[in-house]
């Protein structure tokens, strides 16, 4: 008999399965019932007390499990985690079981109080804080060496290569997801995302990488429409783009300073504001001799820092300057061809000779975004061989290798056609050139293609449960069969990325190239509608992560605006009419130029710090949770003093 969700709402009430856990088929029986054991334990016995259940599939094997919690499990790990949650008196707080009466929209009965991706993450949150106790390695499996009084599940998470787990990942929703496809893509339609659903499903995270870019997209129109107008009328004419690349550099820093406070709201009415950071633990992939933490005191692997400078500065370092010169090599071979197709056009004067100017370029962006994908392999191979005991060290490390390479491997060329071939001309072409083949090559190989392989999958799925004469809707075990083949989504941070490097292309050379707004503007309306189809129909459902911010991400794009001031600058100052206003001294014009520049750099620096990070709202609010805070400390405080008085 196949299991469906009535089924188990019939025989188990108790039970909802939130998370899918897939061990890998041969695990030895005594590896299973010793994890298993530990995730039904109590906490009082080093268990995770949480309710899991075996699906057993149509050849007969119990490798998949389903995990669920109670209703008084989940909002006891609310507490735990930290959730901040909406008080009746309209105050954001972090929830206690204790005080839960005092939270809006709380009732014993009402299991929505917290959402499903919620529920998910506190149980993502009690596996991997598993603790081993008395064990020294996982039962069955010698090798896989536990560390006592460390996570379970992270050090279990290390194993998905030694054989024991395939993977780990929260369950769709069915009957939300169709309700948050029709309200989020369902239909063409011009307005705001359904930013708060988004993250009631998907989780801060990914509802704050949407927000971002729904707020870009709208923050680049007043930019297209100035710049068609300009594009049409003034081509030539540089000392008009003066005005043009002033307002370009005001509306960057403006945009950023104005997300802060955007951010700032959404993530207060979130609660992910007000969430405390809670002590970092090592990484899954951290490795090393087991010695002790001088923070905590307690045994851990260790491993020296001098080891891992040397790994950074003596291997990490010089590969990614090869990649670079390797980088630069290519981009000279794409000059050569510019060369020939020019030499080209010039002896044949022909339509298809004037097509083929555009053909290195095309080349060129194509090699580009191959290079990008695949130094993106070899920067995580390298990071994680750097061997960093925290992940947020982790990924800045990586990060920062990916950032480089990328704003090298896309912009050197540009850099080199305006400053050293000083070929405006040319620089247009290769600017909107290498944009709108980025953009092409991206929506297709983030999401039409993995969509379409998808769509392949759920067919074959159809006929196989037509062929076991099931009904139309799928059971659960289809469910999880189907879900288990997804792609996993690894982040945003594939998703940032060429939204950073869009905001290159666009404030880098907006004197040169005023379209390119424009183009971003489009590209972004389909991203938006292409992102969503991937995160609801291509990839499996990510567990949800609390964040208050874009992260490093913001300052990212705050250099790129930097840089931006000093190539437009440089560019209006190279241009033949501002030339002819100093005739007889370039060292004037020089002048001239770098005093403009740190006049805009001054004004960029003071705006960022007139416009206050956060609304003038939030800010008492804060304030005032943190007085109440004080004040309920103080009082705890005298009432124990005047209790060891009374002793």
């Amino acid at each position: 008999m196949k299991e469906t969700w009535s089924f188990l709402d019939t025989f188990e009430p108790n039970f909802r399965p939130l998370v899918v856990i897939e061990l890998a088929k041969g695990t030895k029986k005594e590896t299973i019932e010793w994890f298993t054991k530990r995730i039904v334990d109590k906490k009082a016995n080093g268990g995770a007390q949480l309710l899991i259940k075996p699906l057993v599939t149509e050849d007969g094997d119990e490798n998949i499990y389903l995990i669920g919690a109670s209703y008084l499990r989940l909002l006891l790990g609310a507490e735990t985690v930290g959730l901040v949650k909406e008080c009746n008196d309209n105050s954001m707080r972090s929830f206690t079981y204790s005080s839960r009466k005092t939270f809006k929209d709380f009732a014993d009965d009402n299991h929505n109080f917290l959402t499903m991706s919620e529920c998910q993450y506190i149980i993502k949150h009690e596996l991997e804080n598993l603790r081993a106790r008395d064990e020294k390695m996982i039962p069955g499996y010698p090798q896989a060496k536990l560390y006592p009084g460390k996570s379970i599940g992270k050090q279990v998470r290390r194993l998905l290569t030694n054989g024991i787990l395939v993977q780990i990942f929260p369950l769709h929703d069915r009957e939300e997801l169709k309700k948050l496809r029709h309200t989020w893509y369902g239909r063409v339609r011009i307005g705001y995302q359904p930013l708060d659903e988004i993250r009631s499903y998907f989780g801060e995270t990914i509802a704050l990488y949407f927000g971002f870019l729904e707020y870009f997209t709208f923050a680049l129109i007043p930019m297209a429409v100035i710049g068609i107008p300009y594009y049409v009328f003034a081509w030539e004419d540089y000392d008009k783009y003066v005005m043009f690349a002033t307002f370009n550099l005001l509306w960057s820093t403006v945009i950023l300073e104005v997300w802060k406070r955007i951010c700032a709201v959404m993530t207060y009415r979130w609660g992910t504001l007000l969430m405390k950071r809670q002590f970092e633990e090592p990484r899954p992939g951290f490795h090393g001799a087991l010695g002790i933490n001088p923070v905590t005191g307690k045994e851990e692997p260790v491993y020296s820092s001098i080891k891992r400078q040397l790994r950074i500065y003596l291997v990490s370092v010089p590969f990614v300057c090869l990649c670079l010169y390797f980088s630069l090599y290519v981009m000279m071979i794409y000059f050569d061809l510019e060369q020939w197709a020019l030499d080209y056009h010039e002896e044949n004067k022909s339509t298809f000779s004037s097509l083929m100017l555009y053909v290195p370029s095309i080349i060129y962006a194509v090699v580009i975004e191959v290079m990008n994908r695949i130094y993106r392999y070899a920067a995580e191979f390298l990071t994680s061989w750097e061997n960093h005991r925290l992940e947020s060290s982790y990924q800045n490390h990586l990060i920062l290798k990916v950032l480089v390479f990328n704003f090298l491997n896309c912009f050197a060329s540009l850099f080199y056609i305006a400053f050293v071939l000083f070929d405006m001309k040319l620089l247009r072409q290769s600017l909107a050139t290498l944009l709108i083949t980025s953009q092409i090559l991206n929506q297709f190989a983030e999401s039409l293609l993995p969509y379409w392989l998808q769509k392949r999958h759920v067919k074959k799925m159809k006929k196989h449960t037509r062929s076991l004469k099931t009904d139309t809707d799928l059971s659960l075990v289809e469910q999880v069969n189907l879900e288990k083949e997804m792609g996993t989504y690894f982040g945003t941070f594939d998703d940032y990325l060429e939204l950073f490097l869009q905001f290159g292309y666009v404030s880098l050379f907006s004197c040169v190239y005023p379209l390119a707004a424009v183009f971003a503007v489009l590209n972004n309306i389909t991203e938006i509608y292409s992102d969503a189809l991937k995160m609801c129909r291509v990839y499996k459902r990510p567990f949800a992560e609390p964040t208050a911010n874009i992260g490093v991400w913001q300052l990212a794009f705050e250099t790129m605006s930097v840089i931006s001031v000093v190539t437009n600058c440089i560019l209006i100052g190279m241009s033949p009419q501002v030339n002819a206003l100093f005739p007889d001294s370039k060292m004037d014009l020089v002048l001239t130029v770098a005093l403009v520049e740190h006049l805009l750099l001054a004004i960029k620096f003071v705006m960022a710090f007139v416009i206050p990070d956060k609304p003038r709202e939030i800010q008492i609010k804060l304030a005032k949770l943190e007085f109440e805070s004080l004040e309920a400390l103080k009082q705890q405080q005298m009432k124990l003093a005047a209790e060891s008085l009374k002793e």
